[in-house]
């Protein structure tokens, strides 16, 4: 699948905004993950030409960072923090209590398309862990209890 016409308008735009239009790869890959929910093979394919770039490196760009996702997720994105603080405090109890509350584990993406649960390495708030993501929306000292009021959609936790 090509990039819509809003899509190619957007990247160009980014891209003249740099003296380098490969300084824009980023944000044409937020671009088409914000449209699309993910960033496909094609899709990197067309943002390597309109950037000037080989496909190795845009698509090395997309491999690298954890919030572009380079196969389809679920509407709402878990990120857990399996960084070491988190897990000491309770992360990997966490993610287990996430997968049977959800019936998906880890890299799954339940069949009703709502949820995708993935770890990512830290999310910057050691000093208020464990921590997690769901979205855009940042959760921290997060218990079971909380997590499962979270998940119920009946409060945030402390973030």
């Amino acid at each position: 699948m090509s990039l819509s016409l809003a899509e190619i308008e957007a990247i160009r735009a980014e891209a003249g905004r740099w003296p380098e239009k490969s300084a824009a790869v980023i944000e044409a890959l937020k671009i088409v993950q914000q449209q699309r929910g993910w960033v496909s093979d094609d899709s990197v394919g067309a943002i390597a030409g309109l950037l000037g770039m080989s496909l190795a490196q845009v698509d090395s760009v997309a491999s690298f960072y954890n919030l572009i996702y380079r196969k389809p997720v679920g509407k709402k994105v878990i990120h857990y923090c399996n960084s070491v603080v988190c897990w000491m405090l309770g992360a990997d109890q966490n993610r287990e209590c996430i997968s049977r509350c959800l019936g998906i584990d880890v890299g799954e993406t339940g069949t009703d398309g709502e949820y995708t649960l993935l770890p990512i390495v830290c999310l910057g708030a050691c000093d208020k862990a464990p921590v997690l993501m769901i979205g855009e929306e940042t959760h921290f000292n997060v218990d079971q209890t909380a997590l499962k009021r979270i998940l119920d959609g009946g409060g945030q936790g402390d973030g």
